[in-house]
């Protein structure tokens, strides 16, 4: 029996969507960012050398069709990306009212997002007092540190010796639909930090905010702060059962690789597996060795998002780019005849645009295991019914998936 292999890689945008214009960075709209794409033309142009060089070099994903994808989404046409093609591929455009995680996630599981996200809009002095006090409640102190847009790397480095000092949580968001709470893992205590996100996360989701994220550091003000592995992320449950969930409810088994068991509050997954992306680099490939029959396996690898894209860091997302490639190309002959590995992204992170923020894009689906040539058009939804489809699971009649062309 087939098995399924989804693999989103977090922010790999290819340009091209159709409504970036009503999409910002700050007052930019995003009209002609491309990740991919930029990323490409830096390195071709020399502009990304630290420690790589030359032109961007994804053998693995090029053959499978990335370059065509992009070359599809945003008519960038780029030499090292092209290869003769073995694999199936497309440009998928999203609906959903935004560009984040749970809204790229859900409608890649087949179910855009029927609502409107809520913001903190304020960069400073972001979160109404009821709100903090709620906290501050739940926490057990007199208050919040933070209150505030910032990156989760310079907040901690400016907010935890004050932190370790009051004890006080610090919690800040972004232009996202997010409340995170940082805290010292050891001084604080990771449990009690996870203790308080959930306590608080119904309160933030009523406000239509998709995700609390609870975000453990160790360190000291002499050394300096770092954030650990143990993030976790209490995000509002979807609206519809997902493809995890036809899955599941078909009689076959869903693993989850990284965050995905937290996009989706846990629902319809056996197992779930967490670690940097090096370490969930080698659960995927466990998965592809050991997992049975009829599974899906449902992976997310963060790192370009959260340390590349919203640091604006060129290279390194390159480089990150070419290590997953090279991953990725040990894995491909692992998979068994009749299996369906997807490659695809959520929304996109474009390195060279202005801001810190995602960039509205659309994203590449490309395929092994199931012959070669173009999809066809494709929205963000159709990936869950391409995979069902492989898995002969029954698509929900209230799930209007698209079949891809042959």
């Amino acid at each position: 029996m087939a098995r399924a292999f989804l693999v989103v890689m977090d922010s790999v945008g290819i340009g091209g969507a159709p409504d970036a214009h009503a999409f910002f960075n700050g007052t930019t709209p995003d009209t002609g960012a491309n990740t991919l794409g930029h990323i490409a033309q830096a390195c071709a142009a020399g502009q990304a050398d630290t420690g790589r060089s030359g032109p961007l070099h994804l053998p693995h994903m090029a053959g499978l069709g990335l370059g065509a994808a992009l070359e599809a989404a945003s008519g960038m046409h780029i030499a090292s990306l092209h290869a003769p093609v073995t694999g199936r591929w497309a440009a998928a455009v999203e609906v959903s009212p935004g560009k984040d995680t749970p809204s790229g996630h859900w409608e890649l599981a087949g179910v855009p997002v029927p609502w409107d996200w809520g913001y903190f809009r304020d960069t400073q002095d972001s979160f109404p007092p009821d709100l903090k006090a709620r906290v501050a409640q739940a926490a057990g102190t007199e208050g919040i540190l933070g209150d505030c847009h910032a990156p989760g790397t310079a907040i901690i480095d400016r907010l935890g010796a004050e932190h370790l000092r009051s004890g006080w949580p610090i919690c800040y968001t972004s232009v996202d639909s997010v409340f995170q709470i940082a805290a010292h893992e050891e001084a604080y205590g990771l449990d009690r930090l996870i203790q308080l996100c959930r306590d608080v996360a119904p309160d933030l989701h009523a406000r239509n905010i998709g995700r609390v994220i609870a975000r453990p550091f160790t360190g000291d003000a002499q050394s300096g702060f770092t954030r650990t592995q143990n993030r976790r992320d209490f995000a509002i449950a979807p609206p519809a059962p997902v493809l995890s969930n036809w899955v599941q409810d078909a009689g076959h088994a869903c693993f989850a690789v990284g965050k995905i068991g937290d996009i989706f509050s846990m629902q319809g997954f056996d197992e779930v597996r967490k670690g940097s992306d090096a370490e969930l680099m080698v659960h995927l490939a466990d998965l592809v060795r050991d997992a049975p029959d009829g599974s899906l396996s449902f992976a997310n690898f963060v790192e370009f998002d959260s340390l590349y894209g919203h640091r604006r860091d060129v290279a390194g997302y390159a480089r990150a780019l070419e290590w997953f490639d090279t991953e990725i190309g040990k894995i491909l002959p692992q998979l068994r005849t009749g299996d369906m590995l997807v490659i695809t992204a959520d929304h996109g992170n474009d390195p060279t645009w202005v801001g810190t923020d995602h960039t509205r894009e659309r994203v590449p689906v490309v395929v092994a295991g199931q012959g070669a040539g173009p999809l066809g058009p494709m929205q963000f939804k159709d990936v869950a019914g391409l995979v069902a489809r492989h898995l002969n699971v029954p698509i929900p009649a209230a799930t209007d998936t698209k079949e891809p062309k042959r």
